[in-house]
């Protein structure tokens, strides 16, 4: 079992840089790839990034440049830095482990990114 959870969203101007933080608990960290999503108004929930143990990553082609995962095992948190937020980045963003022995995957609450001028 692993808890997320996600914090330092919030109300950013276009332009501004942001690093989203997830904390796990609960479980071995090293087991799961942990991953970014996000769901805007209206839309689906999709995958932003994704990063295992070992620090290999997987990106939205769209997203890929503006968008940086990264992992701290020792501290059990994966964090994702937004650069040059668009309007278009508002959106809640879900903090997401799946455990690499088994289909089994775990939800953070979700932090709000709201980018506005």
């Amino acid at each position: 079992q692993v808890q997320l959870v996600e914090s330092r969203g919030g109300l950013v101007q276009p332009g501004d840089n942001l690093k989203l933080s997830c904390a796990a608990s609960g479980s071995i960290f090293s087991h799961y790839v942990m991953g970014w999503y996000r769901q805007a108004p209206g839309k689906q929930r999709e995958l932003v990034a994704s990063i295992t143990s070992g620090g290999h990553t997987n990106y939205e082609d769209s997203l890929k440049g503006r968008f940086t995962i990264s992992r701290d095992n020792d501290k059990n948190s994966v964090y994702l830095q937004i650069n040059s937020l668009k309007p278009d980045d508002t959106a809640v963003y879900y903090c997401n482990a799946r455990f690499v022995w088994g289909n089994i995957n775990f939800w953070g609450q979700g932090t709000q990114v709201t980018v506005s001028s």
